[in-house]
């Protein structure tokens, strides 16, 4: 690990060499790319720059230590020994961490679809919930949302909602809500006062560039129709919905919420894109059953990841065994616990198959 490590220190160095040349300045292209690397690699030396500074003063205490008799001289150092030693694992768990491989989708922005499942208009009504929990966490997170289709029932229910997350680390956070969400609760039409089950889906895409799919026009037939739903004036008078289907996979596609035809185009290619990507993720994931079995929730999207109990206001996460009685806080958005439980979970479980 540690040769890898310096090896990442000389390259950091070799970095902040090269951003300093004129020729590299001029050209944005190669100076992005590393200013990148750059930022990708600074935590890292980071951590390892303190770390190398804590083994120093364990060395210096240690070595004081067999020289110093006043006793308060001699407390004060192992003190200091102590805490040393405490802050190098620390860095030295930091480290493994940030030497896992990483996902090369983390980056990306996200395209989320919302199926309500099993449950008839009660599933509707907590597809709508679950998705306005999103919009809310992602504002917390400074992200744009971006509405591409939806398909509401007259209750204030979505049968679906398919849009889009644009911000710093969206997949790296959001991938693990992929799967079905459990809604336990009496419906307010339940006049015996019955707990009912219902499940939504979650898929959580990253957003595929151009340069991620090739589409051949030749695979795709365009449709153009009139939008329906609650969309405003446009809505039923100008053919500004655009419909892809593309053949050789049978996905279609449907974006509706702009009232620019091309507009509505640029985002149906989007998430035609962004399936046809996600499609080519998932055979590489069913190639490495091993790697993907490591995951926390990021693959299988037909598994029961949580439970959200209104009788008790709980909310139970399946795969980590986290349950939290904060249920009208995490549907206004306050998920982040939820997700960092995930992710440390994600890390211990990839951390214990390097060893």
């Amino acid at each position: 690990m540690f040769d890898k490590l310096e090896d990442l220190v000389r390259r950091y160095e070799e970095i902040t060499s090269e951003l300093a040349e004129p020729a590299v300045v001029n050209d944005q292209s190669r100076f992005r790319k590393l200013m990148k690397e750059q930022a990708d690699l600074q935590p890292l030396v980071e951590a390892y720059t303190e770390y190398r500074k804590c083994q120093e003063t364990e060395a210096d205490s240690l070595s004081m230590l067999e020289e110093e008799n006043d006793e308060e001289m001699r407390q004060m150092l192992k003190e200091e020994l102590s805490e040393a030693r405490k802050r190098t694992e620390e860095l030295e768990h930091t480290m493994k961490i940030l030497l896992l491989p990483k996902d090369e989708n983390d980056d990306k922005d996200v395209i989320v679809e919302i199926r309500a499942g099993a449950g008839g208009d009660e599933a509707a009504l907590f597809a709508a919930e679950i998705y306005r929990m999103y919009v809310h966490y992602a504002e917390s997170k400074r992200w744009h949302v971006d509405l591409v289709d939806f398909d509401e029932i007259g209750i204030g229910g979505m049968k679906s909602v398919t849009f889009m997350l644009k911000g710093k680390g969206a997949y790296s956070m959001m991938k693990y809500e992929s799967g079905v969400h459990r809604v336990q609760r009496v419906p307010e039409t339940e006049s015996g006062g019955r707990i009912h089950t219902s499940t939504i889906t979650v898929a959580v895409i990253p957003e595929a560039e151009e340069v991620d799919v090739q589409i051949d026009e030749k695979d795709i037939r365009i449709d153009v129709m009139r939008a329906s739903g609650n969309g405003g004036q446009c809505v039923n008078t100008t053919d500004s919905a655009v419909r892809l289907t593309h053949y050789p996979t049978g996905i279609v596609v449907y974006s509706q919420t702009e009232k620019s035809q091309l507009q509505n185009k640029a985002k149906a290619f989007a998430l035609l894109r962004s399936k046809l990507y996600d499609i080519e993720c998932q055979k590489a994931h069913d190639a490495e059953a091993e790697a993907r079995r490591s995951q926390i929730g990021t693959g299988d999207r037909s598994e029961k990841i949580r439970t959200y109990n209104f009788p008790q206001g709980r909310v139970t996460d399946h795969r980590i065994g986290l349950t939290l009685y904060k249920l009208d806080k995490i549907l206004n958005g306050d998920i982040q616990e939820i997700i960092d439980a995930c992710i440390a979970a994600d890390q211990a479980k990839k951390l214990a198959n390097l060893e």
